[in-house]
């Protein structure tokens, strides 16, 4: 009997719209001979699945399901591609958690703190050969703030929400006449900023994801972008950015960059697939850490899918062992 999965879509902040774009993606390519998808929206106070006739029924919060005429549906399992809050950030996972239904993502408290970016270097941060950008954590637009950030770092600087995700709100610092506008620009985003310092390297993004018990690192892809920064344009306008897949990277550091992100998704006790971004210092060759998605896109050209590829993999097959293991 196939499984019952719930694809879950939509969410609360701008990257809805990249959210939309995955689960087309996954709901077309996801192996129909084992499971039944529903694609259910959630949007503030509307959750719910569209039929094919086009009517829309609502979920129930009660349990998480659907009746469509006389058939009441209650999910096995869900497959999560809800980027930003709240699919991101653990409120849906702790949902979950609480009815007892298995997701294909990081549990509530990985989602929780991975979502914020200074929290998530503190956590690593002592991970062996992986190094961290100088920085600070902002808690508000203050004078006093804007003093600390001239007088402990040095530009060229990246002004980030830290909590935020697609690049929204980013901005690269390069004269300190620039910083009130970038930090403004952050705040509007997040109530929490982080300003680090430039690192000179070569930017790769690399998928790890747990399949039949076992941790698998994908090949990275490197990111050469015409833009100064992988920023939302580079991200999803097409020609902006080259996507290199398998990176261009000696023996010495595919190696070493596996052995770090394999730490860095078990540090973090993550599940499912992660997409983990890095800079590889331009002089040294130093492995510093950017951030983790837990929740990566999965469009038709996004990088876990090339990653997937590279290995001779099936983007299908794929699927079905992130639904296969959230059962396990």
């Amino acid at each position: 009997m196939k499984k019952k999965i719930a694809l879950v879509t939509g969410g609360f902040t701008g990257e809805s719209v990249i959210s939309l774009k995955s689960a087309a993606v996954v709901e077309k390519t996801i192996d129909r001979s084992r499971y039944d998808v529903y694609k259910i929206l959630i949007y503030p106070n509307d959750w719910h699945f569209i039929c094919d006739s086009g009517e829309k029924i609502p979920v129930d919060l009660n349990d998480f399901s659907i009746t469509i005429g006389d058939e009441k549906i209650n999910f096995d399992g869900v497959f999560n591609i809800l980027h930003g809050s709240p699919g991101e950030d653990g409120k849906l996972a702790g949902y979950f958690d609480m009815l007892g239904i298995p997701y294909t993502t990081c549990d509530q408290l990985t989602s929780a703190i991975t979502m914020n970016k200074g929290y998530t270097k503190a956590i690593v941060d002592d991970i062996p050969e992986l190094h961290i950008a100088k920085s600070l954590q902002l808690f508000a637009n203050t004078l006093e703030n804007k003093k600390r950030i001239e007088s402990e770092l040095t530009l060229p600087l990246f002004i980030k929400p830290n909590n935020g995700g697609s690049s929204i709100g980013m901005s690269k610092v390069k004269t300190w006449e620039e910083l009130p506008q970038a930090l403004e620009s952050a705040f509007a985003e997040d109530k929490q900023v982080l300003v680090e310092e430039f690192v000179s390297g070569r930017e790769f993004s690399i998928g790890v994801f747990r399949g039949k018990g076992t941790i698998t690192v994908l090949p990275a892809t490197e990111i050469v972008s015409s833009k100064e920064y992988f920023d939302f344009e580079a991200k999803y306008t097409a020609g902006v950015t080259e996507e290199i897949t398998p990176g261009r990277m000696s023996e010495e550091e595919a190696t070493r960059v596996s052995r770090i992100v394999e730490k860095v998704y078990e540090k973090l006790n993550c599940k499912g697939a992660v997409r983990i971004d890095y800079f590889l210092e331009k002089e040294s060759g130093k492995f510093y850490f950017i951030e983790i998605n837990t929740v990566p896109g999965q469009t038709e050209t996004s990088l876990i899918s090339q990653q997937v590829r590279a290995i001779g993999m099936e983007v299908k097959e794929f699927y079905s062992q992130l639904i296969e293991e959230m059962f396990e």
